[in-house]
């Protein structure tokens, strides 16, 4: 698996926005994804070290079609919550 294919993109909700105060960010990442590549690929990426990597297979939802009788699925994703050291900091939102 490519190192770049890893985490696919960051995960900003109210929730996880201000658990960043905390140093714990939410990622979308691969489903093949081991803790242990997503923690090396942060460091690749950010330049922070991972204290702490957490994973959850969200399943997938129904969802309805607008104007249709039609349903359909959507798909399963895993998102991962990582922890890192005290001091470091992601700028998710670079400033200009």
């Amino acid at each position: 698996m490519k190192l770049s294919s890893i985490i696919l993109k960051p995960i900003v909700t109210e929730k996880s926005y201000g658990a960043s105060n905390a140093n714990v960010y939410t990622f979308k990442v691969n489903m093949k994804a081991t803790k242990y590549n997503i923690a090396k690929e942060m460091k690749r990426m950010y330049g922070v070290d991972a204290v702490d990597v957490n994973t959850v297979v969200t399943p997938g939802k129904k969802r309805k079609i607008i104007g249709t009788r039609m349903t359909v699925k959507t798909g399963k994703w895993k998102k991962a919550i990582i922890k890192i050291k005290e001091g470091q900091k992601i700028e998710l939102f670079p400033k200009e």
